[in-house]
């Protein structure tokens, strides 16, 4: 059986914890393990966080600090958009997490583990490393000043079928 689903929100950090939820209630029916849960839950929101942080530079500040404090943050729209696609296919979960941002010039710079761009913000520079680690493909497109857009997947229930 195939099922898909779309969702877009506003590019701000606090939407990051809404997008793993949203994922993970997207596939709960199929019983995931909670390994598999986590995975897909943090390789979303890594996906999630580097749209937010790199592709939109942080527009509109990084959590609800930054916005109780920086009086022009408060009342924000927020116009940029992040966008998740999912598609089930049987046991097959597809992800394409999307955005319109600034996009990355190197792309295979951007996957080194430790690499960063944001070092003043504490970013790790681990993301694109946990999104391979965590899920069983892992693909990057990017265009500067058009955006990025990560494809990830993953079988669900793959270590049980082998038992």
């Amino acid at each position: 059986m195939r099922n898909e689903m779309e969702i877009c929100f506003d590019a701000v950090s606090d939407n990051e914890s809404f997008a793993r939820v949203a994922v993970a209630a997207f596939i709960a029916h199929l019983n995931p393990t909670m390994e598999e849960m986590a995975d897909i839950k943090t390789a979303v929101s890594e996906a999630v966080t580097n749209s937010i942080i790199h592709g939109y530079e942080n527009l509109y500040g990084y959590g609800k600090i930054a916005r109780k404090t920086v009086p022009a943050l408060q009342n924000q729209e927020h116009p940029e958009k992040v966008r998740i696609h999912c598609i089930l296919d049987e046991k097959t979960l597809h992800i394409e997490i999307s955005d319109s941002g600034r996009g990355i010039a190197d792309v295979d710079q951007a996957m080194e583990p430790l690499f960063t761009t944001k070092p003043d913000l504490d970013r790790s520079g681990m993301g694109f490393a946990f999104m391979e680690a965590f899920m069983d493909t892992l693909e990057v497109e990017s265009t500067p000043g058009e955006g990025t857009t990560v494809r990830m997947m993953k079988k669900i229930g793959a270590d049980t079928a082998a038992q």
